[in-house]
């Protein structure tokens, strides 16, 4: 396994920040199963993880007017470092408020930081987007492998429910590929329960 400190990284318009390889899952689709590093990143592993002022300093040594938004997603889960995660985004609006910030999450927040979490999102993340895969608890634990067993399904769910009340844009993924028909199915019915849309995308391999 090759490491680095790839902090910062660009996917087509995004700034992608890349704070952690810890993450409570360990979903058999995950890209970095595949590969040290992606989208041209030559490894998304780190050394170490960085401190919230090296963050900031590699978020702001670029040009940030060329990014549409930037994304909290690298090879770990974010909310695995919450309190960076805050900083790092407060630091960001205070430098232009305009600037979209999304953030990718298993929605196991909650169950990582021992606390609710929801609210702390409001006004620094714009787009929340949560990791749902599967239909329900036991195809879960079977795809996605959590730390936290049968409860981390149910806990993502809750989450879901209370972030959308601080983070407007608030949506679930599942990946194409690994659900059938009725899955997806059954997918978009919890989506719609919890008032939030659902995004459908393709397994990416690297």
């Amino acid at each position: 396994m090759k490491k680095g400190m790839t902090v910062t990284y660009e996917v087509d318009t995004g700034l992608y920040i890349n704070l952690t390889n810890r993450c409570t899952n360990r979903c058999e689709f995950c890209i970095r199963n595949n590969d040290d590093g992606a989208y041209g990143s030559d490894t998304l592993w780190l050394e170490r993880e960085p401190t919230a002022e090296q963050v900031i300093e590699s978020v702001f040594s670029r040009d940030l007017s060329r990014y549409s938004e930037i994304v909290f997603c690298g090879y770990g889960e974010p909310t695995c470092r919450l309190d960076v995660l805050l900083e790092v985004a407060r630091a960001v609006k205070e430098r232009d408020k305009n600037i979209k910030i999304r953030l990718n999450t298993n929605g196991h927040s909650n169950l990582i930081n021992g606390a609710p979490t929801e609210h702390l999102f409001a006004g620094l993340v714009d787009v929340m987007s949560i990791s749902l895969n599967t239909p329900n608890a036991e195809r879960y634990v079977d795809m996605c492998h959590p730390v936290y067993k049968e409860k981390a399904f149910s806990a993502l769910l809750d989450f879901t429910r209370n972030v959308k009340n601080y983070v407007q844009k608030t949506t679930l993924s599942v990946v194409r590929q690994y659900l059938t028909e009725q899955e997806l199915a059954e997918c978009e019915r919890i989506a719609a329960e919890l008032g939030v849309t659902l995004k459908v995308r393709d397994y990416i391999s690297a």
